[in-house]
């Protein structure tokens, strides 16, 4: 055994010490004892891993979660004007006082902690997560697997009249939230997931999204102001036959946020938007990691991520799209940029192409830089002051992936929280 996975493990061994699968796991308890001696055999991620050298992953895989404080931004909550599902979590635990009935048309759902042996999510849970770990491991989304305390299991039948919304509460400045969603959207179906609010002062969450033929998975995400946050999330998506995934997130502040989306498109026809705008300012690092398997013909996957920085803020991007052997005909796109507002801010990527068919269209390509002083100058010409021009010129920069949001009024909320973001930065 090398030094490198004597070290990762050991380091897993310190984290599982006392920590086991949660008492009255169920139908979960297989996967989770799956999961837990994975994580086990990886160990936990280190600089020293090729998908980590740009972020440290210490405080995400310490035993105990630093502390974050906890504020009031005064703000109507995102998406606060939507008619929606509401599922509300306090640091990490279901809310029915917080929450709407759990009850809508067209859908099934269920608290992960309290489910019985449901068997579409039996078959699920862990599923995605597992095929996931090839060729990357993925050791953070393994131990949430094995540990989460609570999440919801969502099986759509038919299109509901209005979205579920996810909502996260932070009220605990020690909380460490462990939360684990599946959803299942069948065949011919349309849904959107909303999820907005800072969790805690560490969180780990794993979403599994099963896309069957014809159906459409809809995701826009907000995360938070809270200036403390640490977090690292994967979403893991496979696609059916001329089915559609589509997901958006904004990330305001927070100390670390990690971002991962595994995506496979295993139908013929499908195709698999990823995109996300991200502001930091300060003692910030975003990093968003992205693997996209084409293993079907006539896909199509886009990747589009925009990010601000400033006052030392760093940003990551690592986007992958692997085609396999006999997945002609595929369209792969992937776009990374930065708006560097300082030169103390940085902005890391590494986006890559591995094909293995002759008939195929794909691309990359990742800039950085900062305000052009000649579009500036145009409009401060033009009586705009330099602060709110400088805005303008930011909102212009991340339209392309706002623009990814196929609900205009989702798209406008967005906007609006874009624009608010950066009048508050101006006061």
């Amino acid at each position: 055994m090398n030094a490198v996975l004597k070290a990762k493990q050991e380091a897993a061994a310190t984290r599982l010490d006392g920590a086991d699968v949660p008492s009255g796991a169920g139908w979960s308890q297989a996967a989770r004892e799956d999961a837990l001696s994975r994580v086990r055999n990886m160990g936990l991620p280190s600089r020293r891993d090729e998908y980590w050298k740009y972020t440290r992953p210490d405080t995400l895989t310490s035993a105990e979660a630093g502390e974050a404080a906890v504020f009031e931004t005064g703000e109507e909550p995102v998406f606060g004007s939507f008619d929606r599902l509401k599922i509300v979590f306090v640091d990490g635990v279901f809310s029915a006082e917080k929450s709407d009935d759990l009850a809508l048309e067209g859908i099934e759902i269920s608290r992960l902690a309290e489910a019985g042996d449901i068997s579409w999510a039996s078959e699920l849970y862990g599923t995605l997560e597992a095929n996931g770990q090839t060729p990357v491991e993925r050791p953070l989304a393994a131990l949430n697997t094995a540990l989460a305390t609570d999440g919801v299991l969502i099986r759509v039948l038919n299109t509901p009249s209005k979205p579920v919304s996810l909502i996260y509460h932070h009220e605990n400045t020690r909380s460490d939230a462990v939360l684990h969603h599946v959803v299942k959207v069948e065949a011919g179906a349309s849904f959107t997931l909303l999820e907005n609010g800072p969790a805690a002062a560490r969180f780990n969450k794993v979403l599994e999204a099963d896309i069957a033929d014809k159906a459409a998975f809809h995701h826009v995400r907000a995360q938070g102001r809270d200036h403390e946050r640490r977090a690292v999330t994967h979403m893991f998506a496979r696609l059916g036959t001329e089915s559609t995934f589509k997901s958006f997130t904004l990330t305001v502040n927070g100390v670390l946020t990690r971002n991962e989306c595994i995506i496979e498109l295993t139908g013929d026809d499908a195709f698999a938007h990823v995109a996300g705008a991200a502001l930091g300012d300060g003692d910030f690092l975003h990093d968003d990691t992205v693997f996209v398997t084409h293993d079907a013909v006539n896909c199509e996957s886009r990747q589009v991520f925009k990010k601000v920085l400033r006052n030392g803020a760093t940003g990551v991007f690592q986007g992958k799209i692997l085609v396999k052997p006999g997945a002609q005909k595929t369209d792969g796109y992937q776009k990374s940029q930065s708006l560097l507002l300082d030169g103390d801010s940085q902005f890391l990527a590494k986006p890559e192409l591995e094909i293995y068919a002759d008939d195929v269209a794909c691309s990359h390509g990742s800039t950085s830089g900062a305000i052009d002083e000649d579009a500036l100058f145009y409009l401060q010409a033009r009586g705009i002051p330099k602060d709110i021009a400088t805005d303008f010129m930011t909102l212009a920069f991340l339209a392309e992936a706002v623009e990814e949001i196929e609900d205009e009024a989702l798209a406008a909320e967005i906007n609006g929280r874009l624009e608010g973001w950066l009048t508050r930065r101006r006061g």
